[in-house]
């Protein structure tokens, strides 16, 4: 668990850092954000931690799981009680934005150096070779002190530097020189002989040794440019690494921006943005026809990056070209693939007609042209050919669409590609943008060390890739099921009649669960895993606006639940005016049936599998005196439920969930209603008894009522929905599921 020490100085970081440029400068200057007072509270290890949170909150220096940093410290052997320099280095699966101690691997320095000998003794060695890659299990070998954290492959990056503290950054105005086609000649005139430069190589032993190697050569440097992927200084002193580390990343700042090129970027515009309203109405149009194309083999979650700067770029008459080269920097492989989707498009004169004509053609290039690539560069070991369809799509005039297994991922995805954005436009802006040799991407994406990190991760859960809209999540069954859902890996939106009540809903989660990683995306498309709506189901408009800002979070819908409801309160005489009626059958049956009608138009687009679950009621079959208006509209949307299932099979399945009362958390009991009840059923009670008692002793009159004498609670009706919206109930449509305790008057007739 954190600290509070730990927790006080990230509130620090995250509240004084500058993540998006606030000057006109395309390549702004870097804070340096290190506070004395902050650091001298801290033990060692968590001044790397320290360190390492304030180089990786800026995506602008770090993009997410990329980069790494290391300390070498003087630590008690648990063994001999002997003093021994150890190597604290982040570890595999890492993040320098949200890592904590438990992040860092912890390793013997004298036995990595060791390690050199053993390396050395292989006749066979070099890069890429599998001597070198059997260098990586021998890594835990050294660990200190039972430490489980594994270490990274960038482990002698950090080892063999012959200096205590090591960053290792991806900056994105140090990448740009990286990349450029005359890098090393832009390196002396920016740094002079203060840094030293590396050609591209693989991260891994080898590269640590000519690290090493190129430290002995070059005296007195503070750094190195490692050619297409980043940045790696050191110091013997931690703060004086960190300085360094903005210094270097400044200096490249200021060249870069004395070079910008403003409007003229990307050799100038050749299509114009359409206007925010209209554009962010076709993206959301058009995004689940989109998912539905790229899903076929898996399906993803979407994040929609539309700034002014991104769209630039996409505008721009240099961007096909660009685009196609693909990234350089090696963590984008794996998320941005070899190259993103271009789409063939004119925003200034082409309808979405012509846009789903230039998706679907362009798309099936892509697939063929990435499985060109695969057949062309893999090798008789490689791993098999993943999913080939793009994880980056650029449309002129709309902006960009990212897709990952989950909203982090995508939003990391998004995340890389803007950054490689700022990469393109620095080298082109002083030389010409270079992305690495095919082969050299290729051998990086299907790296079998990367592969078996892969195979490493968790298995994906019941609803991992499903988003799911919870109507009704502002209080009782919808807001118990919003986080039952998320437990299970779906990605949610929690929609209510009351706006603040959602976002109450979605705010407590995400209070305990975090926003996850990756720092992109415009508007609500940055959420988290869950979101908070106001949505009225009566109303066509509202609900057909909140159906489109979760298409514009998350790039599709696959479920819908709804538990919203409505039960008019009699008067004292039992009776229940007109107006009351018209409201209960308008949220209990039309608004269910508006709600299902705006889905399958989504649905329609997509064309994937999904399921629609409502909310109804035991008492539409159990006729009895005091709730008409209710109880027939619930009758009237059990109906409904199997017309649905008619009208959307076979893609979407329809079912219904028919609970008893339930009391627990439900904002259809107010106090005013659980009196008339008691009333209703001749219970004695006295006014000034607390609200939840009332509560208790109406739901223990309702449990007796039941062959199992047990009170209804939310978790059985959120498992009843969760079930019939999972794979488990796949061939179930058009069916109504009890969940009543056992009323004799509710069965099957």
């Amino acid at each position: 668990m954190t600290n509070n020490r730990e927790r006080n100085y990230l509130d620090v970081i995250k509240e004084g850092t500058q993540t998006e440029s606030t000057t006109t400068d395309y390549f702004r200057q870097v804070e340096n954000k290190w506070d004395d007072k902050i650091a001298g509270q801290l033990d060692p290890v968590n001044r790397l931690v320290y360190r390492s949170n304030l180089l990786g909150i800026d995506s602008y220096i770090n993009n997410t799981g990329g980069g790494n940093t290391s300390s070498k410290l003087d630590e008690k052997d648990p063994i001999s009680g002997e003093d021994v320099n150890v190597l604290w280095v982040k570890g595999s699966g890492g993040d320098l934005r949200t890592s904590k101690k438990a992040n860092f691997a912890s390793l013997y320095q004298d036995k990595l150096i060791s390690l050199q000998e053993i390396y050395h003794s292989f006749e066979k060695k070099g890069l890429k070779s599998p001597a070198e890659d059997s260098m990586v299990q021998m890594y835990t070998h050294c660990t200190f002190n039972l430490n489980p954290r594994a270490p990274s492959i960038d482990t002698p990056l950090h080892s063999f530097i012959p200096h205590a503290f090591v960053d290792h950054t991806h900056p994105v105005p140090v990448i740009a020189l990286a990349t450029a086609d005359n890098g090393p000649e832009l390196m002396r005139q920016v740094y002079g002989n203060d840094v030293a430069w590396v050609d591209w190589m693989r991260p891994g032993f080898e590269l640590g040794l000519k690290l090493q190697e190129t430290i002995t050569e070059n005296p007195g440097i503070k750094g190195i440019i490692l050619g297409g992927h980043g940045l790696i200084n050191w110091a013997d002193d931690d703060k004086e690494c960190y300085d360094i580390s903005i210094e270097l990343i400044n200096r490249a700042a200021a060249f870069l921006n004395d070079h910008e090129k403003g409007e003229n970027s990307f050799g100038g515009s050749t299509f114009q943005s359409l206007p925010e309203g209209k554009r962010r109405e076709m993206i959301t149009e058009i995004l689940p026809f989109i998912r539905g194309q790229v899903s076929q083999q898996n399906r993803f979650i979407g994040t929609v990056q539309d700034d002014e700067v991104t769209l630039q770029f996409i505008n721009s008459t240099d961007a096909p070209r660009l685009a196609e080269l693909g990234t350089s920097c090696p963590d984008h492989f794996l998320r941005t693939k070899i190259k993103p989707f271009y789409v063939d498009w004119n925003p200034q004169v082409g309808n979405p007609e012509d846009l789903k004509k230039s998706l679907v053609a362009g798309l099936e290039q892509y697939r063929n042209d990435y499985s060109d690539y695969y057949k062309t560069h893999s090798h008789k070991d490689s791993p098999a050919m993943r999913d080939p369809n793009p994880t980056v799509i650029l449309i002129p005039g709309l902006g960009m669409i990212t897709w990952g297994k989950n909203k982090s991922e995508s939003r990391v995805t998004a995340e890389f590609y803007n950054a490689a954005i700022g990469v393109m436009r620095g080298a082109e802006s002083v030389s010409s943008y270079t992305a690495l040799p095919k082969q050299e991407a290729y051998d990086i994406e299907y790296w079998a060390l990367e592969e078996a990190k892969l195979q490493r991760m968790p298995p994906e859960s019941e609803l991992s890739r499903k988003v799911v809209a919870v109507i009704g999540a502002g209080s009782g069954i919808g807001k118990a099921l919003v986080s039952r859902l998320l437990k299970d890996g779906a990605t949610v939106a929690a929609v209510d009649l009351h706006g603040n009540k959602a976002k109450e809903t979605a705010e407590e989660i995400l209070d305990k669960i975090g926003m996850g990683i990756g720092v992109a995306g415009s508007g609500i498309s940055s959420s988290g895993d869950v979101i908070g709506l106001e949505c009225n189901i009566t109303n066509r408009e509202s609900v057909r606006n909140a159906l489109h800002q979760i298409l514009f979070a998350y790039g599709g819908l696959d479920h819908v639940a709804i538990t919203a409801g409505l039960y008019p309160t009699p008067d004292e005489k039992g009776n229940v005016p007109d107006e009351a009626w018209d409201r209960t059958f308008a949220v209990n049956v039309k608004g269910n049936f508006i709600v299902a009608d705006e889905a399958s138009k989504i649905w329609k687009e997509q064309g994937l599998d999904g399921s629609l679950v409502i909310t109804t009621s035991v008492n539409a079959v159990v006729p009895k005196a005091g709730s008409m208006a209710y109880d027939t509209s619930k009758t009237a949307a059990n109906h409904l439920i199997r017309e649905l299932a008619i009208e959307l099979a076979p893609k979407i399945r329809v079912n219904g969930v028919a609970p008893a009362t339930v009391v627990e958390g439900s904002s259809m009991f107010p106090r005013d209603r659980v009196m008339a009840s008691l009333n209703k059923y001749g219970i004695a009670y006295t006014t000034d008894e607390e609200t939840e008692e009332l509560r208790s002793r109406l739901a223990e009159f309702y449990a007796n009522r039941t062959l199992t004498k047990k009170p209804i609670s939310l978790a059985q009706q959120t498992e009843a929905i969760y079930l019939l919206l999972s794979s488990r109930f796949e061939n179930t449509t058009g069916h109504i599921i009890p969940v009543d305790g056992g009323l004799t008057d509710a069965f099957m007739r």
